[in-house]
């Protein structure tokens, strides 16, 4: 089964529920969990929530270690059919919509090297014209890219572009569906706007208390600051705040108008690529619904 919606909208309470009521496992799919030290930035289960349930594909690669949705699939292939074998029921969850449908679609990712001089004359381009300049460059030559590509991190956008570029096909129809692997339950997670703007809210001051800023210097004293991870939202603002760009309480003010945006194109995306979804509104719907997919 899976577990999908938006940031913040608690998707980690609830698979931990289902897991302890239906012998599950879960397996993430969250494109920064996967890396270890960027823990409060991505909001990773606690050490104590792992220790009861079981967690893979968490903490598995060093930030400045690359790691793409194919290796994802892979992996994560791996975890669920080891999970099967030992009769338990594998969960599904996070709020990457590329990284479910790896799983649930089957997709195969086509391979396509980076290409220096192309990502040179888009880089030239970033610098004279401005990011939004070329993001909407993107979006022309692929509308869809509008909800799978954060306007504001470059190295995807720059990514995005290349392969258009390269293949002469849109970035977002590169994937193609394979036969299903699995019969997948999919759940989906809806907040109400106004109360997924407060849990957002609340989970930035929450990540604040918890020592954020302190885990951003420690990780770019390490990595650098160039690590391809940390242009993720909760790092690149607080990167910014750290070298003098803004002060911190503008950096959250950034922080959490970025989280929103990115859950309403988290949202686009399952409503778009995932029309089997079964949208509760409460845990009571969830486990009925897991009591009958495990019965047929």
């Amino acid at each position: 089964m899976a577990i999908i919606g938006p940031t913040a909208s608690g998707k980690t309470g609830l698979s931990l529920k289902l897991a302890k009521k239906f012998n599950g496992e879960i397996v993430s799919c969250d494109s920064r969990q996967i890396y270890k030290e960027m823990d409060i930035g991505t909001a990773k289960p606690t050490k104590k929530e792992m220790k009861e349930i079981r967690h893979h594909l968490i903490d598995i690669k060093k930030p400045n270690i690359d790691y793409t949705a194919g290796q994802f699939k892979k992996d994560a292939v791996k975890a669920i059919d080891d999970i099967i074998k030992r009769g338990k029921l594998p969960i599904l969850v996070g709020g990457t919509g590329l990284y479910v449908s790896a799983i649930i679609d089957n997709l195969d990712f086509p391979k396509i090297k980076e290409n220096k001089k192309i990502r040179e004359e888009i880089e030239k381009e970033i610098k004279e014209k401005g990011l939004d300049f070329v993001f909407k460059k993107l979006i022309k030559i692929d509308p869809e890219a509008a909800y799978i590509v954060d306007p504001k991190n470059p190295r995807r956008i720059i990514r995005a572009l290349e392969i258009a570029l390269i293949s002469g096909k849109k970035f977002s129809e590169q994937r193609k569906r394979g036969e299903p692997l699995y019969d997948v339950l999919e759940i989906g997670l809806n907040p109400p706007p106004e109360i997924l703007k407060e849990k957002i809210v609340r989970r930035i001051e929450m990540m604040v208390k918890d020592g954020l800023v302190d885990e951003v210097k420690n990780l770019i004293k390490k990595y650098g600051e160039k690590c391809k991870p940390f242009d993720a939202i909760g790092y690149r603002e607080i990167i910014d705040y750290l070298k003098g760009k803004t002060s911190l309480k503008e950096a959250l003010k950034q922080m959490e108008t970025n989280t929103w945006r990115y859950a309403k194109r988290q949202l686009t995306w399952f409503k778009k690529y995932n029309p089997q979804a079964h949208w509760i509104k409460d845990y009571k719907e969830a486990e009925k619904l897991v009591k009958n997919f495990l019965k047929n």
